[in-house]
């Protein structure tokens, strides 16, 4: 079979690293891929975002299946173009994709159904938020309605951050129309925790629990970013937790888009904060997480294009899905000014880092050149650089491997958290 991955960072790498693995596939591609992934299959330099262009491609090179992994092609509608060629999808279409692109409309789903969430108000005048915001108790989250690339969404502390926020969405358009229409909710306290789900819009089966650690530096301080870290499974997220969760959150979330004629097909992440009143959901994605993909697929001991294949084709009851039992801990390297600007260009010196046992390397933002003296060597082309991650028999010691591991890697202005699965 040929297959397309659609995207090209470190989930990506992820996915493709795992479906590498599966005999019927003869031939992968990446739109557009990285550096890292140019190694396992070929890159086609087409944007994710370029769904005329994807669907070109597919249908001149005899593509067989496709694996959409980011957020922006799926709520663009790629799956629904895609299958309308009659190339079967891993990945929900667009009206089912709407849980991610827009919160709002998650988070009226929740209240539909009774899917415990925080409190919340929909604003789409400026001056109605602000007032709003004023009389709030802190701290409080504001959040565009659209996806913004992980950026739009604000912990504010005071009445100062979320008149900034607010005004930055709304009034500057920082992120374009997904900024028209905020929520202001109340700020959920407790443990968070990311469970990713495959789903064939039926049966729901959870991964492995995972932590990610969302803001740019050690002690959770600075600005959120797409993710600097993870570790799985979560020790938070007990049995008990879990099973909680399947009965109230998990499997609700299908039969309520079952009921909006809004069938869910693919991953279903669910980030969720463990309050003083239970599970609670904070957010939907349509998607993998990254970098919780990067820590979580190391552990999955099923073939994961076997998986694929039953989620799209309605059969995810007749595949056994296990996990090893053991730890992952990812740490991404990150350009030395993420999430705000990321200079670009430089080589990256992997050392030894290769080496240490139970690690593996998933490329985000590099891309391959030819250096001077004729040797294949990676530059850096974005913000989050590599994922690095370890797997070990309990926590520390994956902690102490993926540690060891990025100590080794070396490029100008690299800098990644030095806490990661320890708060």
């Amino acid at each position: 079979m040929n297959v397309i991955v659609i995207g090209g960072g470190g989930r990506e790498h992820a996915i493709i690293s795992r479906l590498v693995k599966n005999p019927r596939i003869s031939k992968i591609y990446a739109l557009p891929g990285n550096g890292g992934i140019s190694e396992l299959a070929e890159c086609v330099k087409i944007s994710a975002e370029d769904i005329k262009g994807i669907v070109e491609f597919a249908k001149n090179n005899a593509i067989d299946y496709a694996v959409v992994a980011p957020d922006d092609p799926l709520a663009l509608g790629a799956v629904d173009e895609l299958e309308a060629l009659g190339i079967e999808c891993f990945g929900p279409r667009k009206d089912a994709a709407l849980i991610e692109s827009s919160k709002i409309f998650a988070k009226e789903l929740m209240r539909k159904y009774n899917i415990p969430t925080a409190d919340y108000k929909i604003f789409d005048v400026l001056d109605e938020a602000l007032t709003y915001a004023a009389k709030s108790d802190f701290p409080i989250v504001v959040k565009a309605d659209g996806l913004a690339k992980g950026k739009g969404v604000v912990v504010a502390e005071n009445f100062q951050q979320a008149r900034d926020a607010i005004i930055s969405c709304m009034k500057n358009r920082a992120f374009g129309a997904s900024g028209e229409k905020i929520l202001i909710e109340e700020c959920l306290k407790g443990v968070e925790v990311t469970v990713l789900a495959f789903t064939d819009g039926n049966v729901i089966v959870p991964m492995v629990s995972s932590k990610d650690h969302k803001r740019a530096f050690d002690g959770n301080k600075g600005a959120n970013t797409g993710g600097m870290g993870v570790i799985a499974p979560n020790l938070s997220y007990t049995p008990e937790i879990a099973n909680y969760c399947m009965k109230n959150i998990f499997q609700p979330t299908i039969d309520a888009m079952n009921r909006e004629n809004r069938k869910f097909k693919g991953c279903l992440y669910f980030g969720l904060m463990l309050t003083k009143d239970g599970p609670k959901v904070i957010e939907y994605n349509c998607r993998f997480g990254d970098p919780e993909t990067q820590a979580v697929l190391p552990l999955l001991e099923a073939d994961l294009f076997e998986i694929m294949l039953a989620v799209s084709s309605g059969k995810l009851s007749d595949v056994k899905i296990s996990f090893s039992g053991k730890y992952s801990c990812c740490v991404v390297a990150a350009s030395e000014n993420y999430p705000a600007s990321s200079e670009t260009g430089f080589e990256i010196d992997f050392g030894d880092a290769s080496k240490v046992d139970g690690v593996e390397i998933f490329h985000a933002g590099t891309d391959c050149k030819i250096g001077s003296n004729g040797e294949k060597v990676f530059v850096t082309s974005g913000g989050r650089v590599l994922s690095v991650n370890a797997v070990a028999e309990n926590p520390e010691l994956a902690r102490s491997k993926a540690y060891e591991a990025i100590r080794e890697i070396y490029f100008p202005g690299m800098r990644f958290r030095h806490d990661i699965g320890a708060v």
